[in-house]
């Protein structure tokens, strides 16, 4: 067995392809869109090269086949300075090769004087590819971790501990709880001076200002915060508008002050899951011919502004969405994910509008002290 670091364009034809070993006969597993995790190593395309880099290697088994791969990135932060993490890790069931494939992204790591490992994450946005799938209950959504329930035990046996538990909650629309929280919603929706409105495309520079007004005084206090630009959310929502239709996405407001919004998307792997990771012309338009049938949105972000938070504009939100999908009758259920064991609050309002758990995952961390 040999590992080799992914330079050429074979190489990254390997690194996706390995995919079809692992994942043999796994009829729940679908493919991740190729293109999209490619960006993920693309220094113009990804940001995070700016503070940091990445690597990426392959293990080939004795028969000279490809048998796992992993990603090892960093990134320098101005509050917790350089942290590590390792991602895209796939391995056959061996865990020979499985150790062979840490030991290279661990020492790499190690030699950059990072203080810390995370994993499995991505290189960038928490909303993607982020956290170990322990367990599920509904099929994979778009740019969300899907793993072998053999993968835990060798993150464990490694060292790595438990830092992060990411639920995945799923509402019904049949199951609902519409009558208790319309009436919460109700006392802020008709306060003086507030209003919720959907997202309009014709007025898609005052929603990105919006956006990127709420966001940046919303995450102000969390660790190593970097303010969102607008050029490049101006250019994100012109980018999923074929899977973001106008009604999912909410802005609240206090006379003319943005203070909160919630977006969600169409959960586009109900058609991407047939296109093996391919996304080319043929596939756009098939998606475009077959988005009509998906029947599921995913929520992808939530957000308030300090001063409101724990207002009711929260609900307000949820109610707006859910009156939106009653006109247009589009959607059967909604997935909201990333809600994170640290957050009790949100979780309990999601139970209290009858969402159910269906996912878990895990994010770890791993102290570099602990490496030998």
């Amino acid at each position: 067995m040999t590992i080799r670091e992914v330079l050429t364009t074979q190489d990254i034809k390997e690194f996706h392809g390995v995919l079809d070993r692992v994942y043999e006969g796994d009829r729940d597993f679908i493919y991740p869109i190729v293109g999209d995790v490619e960006a993920v190593f693309d220094v113009n395309k990804n940001k995070s090269f700016q503070n940091g880099a990445a690597r990426r290697w392959l293990a080939v088994d004795s028969a000279g086949r490809t048998a796992g791969r992993i990603a090892a990135f960093y990134t320098v932060k101005p509050k917790s300075g350089k942290r590590g993490g390792i991602g895209f890790f796939e391995s056959i069931n061996d865990s020979h090769i499985a150790n062979a494939l840490f030991d290279v992204a661990e020492s790499w790591l190690t030699s950059e004087s990072c203080l810390s490992i995370d994993a499995p994450i991505n290189f960038g946005d928490r909303d993607s590819y982020w956290g170990l799938l322990i367990s599920a209950s509904t099929p994979t959504s778009y740019r969300e971790n899907y793993h072998p329930n053999y993968y835990q035990p060798w993150f464990l046996h490694r060292g790595y501990q438990l830092e992060i538990e990411q639920n995945t909650y799923d509402i019904v629309e049949s199951e609902f709880n519409y009558d208790r929280f319309s009436k919460i919603a109700e006392r802020v929706m008709n306060k003086p001076g507030y209003r919720f409105e959907f997202f309009r495309y014709a007025q898609l520079e005052k929603f990105a200002a919006d956006f990127v007004s709420i966001y940046n005084e919303a995450w102000a206090f969390h660790d190593d915060f970097e303010p969102l630009q607008y050029e490049a959310l101006y250019k994100r929502l012109k980018e999923i508008k074929p899977a973001m239709p106008e009604e999912f996405a909410i802005f609240a407001y206090e006379n003319d002050k943005p203070i909160g919004f919630f977006i969600a998307i169409l959960e586009i792997n109900q058609v991407f899951k047939d296109f093996k990771g391919n996304l080319g012309w043929w596939q756009k338009i098939q998606f475009m011919l077959q988005r009509s049938k998906i029947n599921k949105a995913k929520g992808i972000v939530f957000g308030i502004v300090p001063s409101h938070q724990n207002l009711g504009v929260e609900t307000g939100l949820i109610i707006k969405f859910h009156q939106g999908n009653a006109k247009t009758k589009r959607m059967h259920s909604m997935e909201l994910a990333w809600v994170g064991d640290f957050n009790p609050k949100m979780i309990s309002m999601l139970e209290s509008l009858g969402a159910k758990k269906t996912k878990i995952h895990h994010t770890y961390r791993k102290e570099i002290s602990g490496i030998i």
